[in-house]
């Protein structure tokens, strides 16, 4: 049986916070991950995005078990094939919007002029190019999450992580950023999205619903939107359950 389930230890309590979910998530669709505070969603993008790993089950990226990979190998697929987009931005308020966005270069070992010029295109494509040199402090709340974005885009991932995405935002810029997540996908990026809100989950083509770590639907829209076919690492991502290949 396909099956995976996170334990977390808490107050001297086992709590399953993930309790035998399975799926597959096909290249180049638009998932979202839906469920109230508690029911597991944001343990289950942690396990995706390589951030944790499962206490019994089996990851598979690409049609790799990511268990078998060293922590070199690990970091590598996370820094390479994977860009986060978190609810509170995680910009460093010591630098600039264009700082913000090289480290993620940086900790991919891009050097030099490369990374300064990669990095000032990602700001350029979320519509920030006029603000290379601006503090976060000096951004409003929907330009931060741009620079997060922007962040997320620079080494050109395959996979787009968004944890809640527009929690921190007001309708406008809400809107503006899911636009920008929507314009990925149609691009070909994979977009898996965390959220709590089911009119935000309905702009995916396909909601999987958690309650208490399990799995309560997972249904796809009547009409998804087409995506641009693209050369991907990911192929598929499947949580496969113990003893299976």
């Amino acid at each position: 049986m396909l099956h995976v389930t996170k334990l977390h230890e808490t107050r001297g309590q086992t709590v399953r916070a993930i309790d035998d979910v399975t799926f597959d998530i096909e290249a180049g669709t638009f998932v979202s991950i839906m469920g109230p505070s508690g029911s597991g969603k944001s343990t289950l993008m942690s396990l995706i995005g390589l951030l944790d790993t499962p206490s019994s089950g089996q990851y598979r990226l690409a049609g790799r078990d990511v268990a078998a990979l060293g922590p070199d190998q690990r970091a590598y697929l996370r820094s390479r094939a994977i860009g986060f987009v978190f609810q509170s931005f995680n910009l460093l308020a010591r630098n600039t919007a264009l700082e913000n966005v090289e480290l993620a270069l940086r900790y991919a070992g891009v050097v030099g002029k490369d990374r300064n010029r990669r990095s000032m295109a990602a700001l350029e494509e979320v519509g920030l190019g006029h603000r290379f040199d601006h503090w976060p402090h000096q951004l409003s709340g929907g330009e931060q999450q741009r620079v997060a974005i922007a962040r997320a885009l620079v080494n050109n991932p395959d996979i787009i992580l968004a944890d809640e995405p527009t929690g921190a935002l007001d309708r406008r810029n809400g809107d503006d950023i899911l636009a920008k997540l929507k314009e990925l996908h149609i691009r070909g990026r994979t977009i898996v999205m965390v959220t709590h809100d089911p009119e935000l989950a309905a702009h995916a083509e396909r909601t999987i619903e958690l309650s208490d770590g399990r799995i309560a639907r997972d249904q796809v829209a009547a009409s998804p939107v087409a995506a641009v076919a693209k050369p991907a690492l990911l192929d598929n991502v499947a949580l496969v359950g113990p003893g299976t290949s």
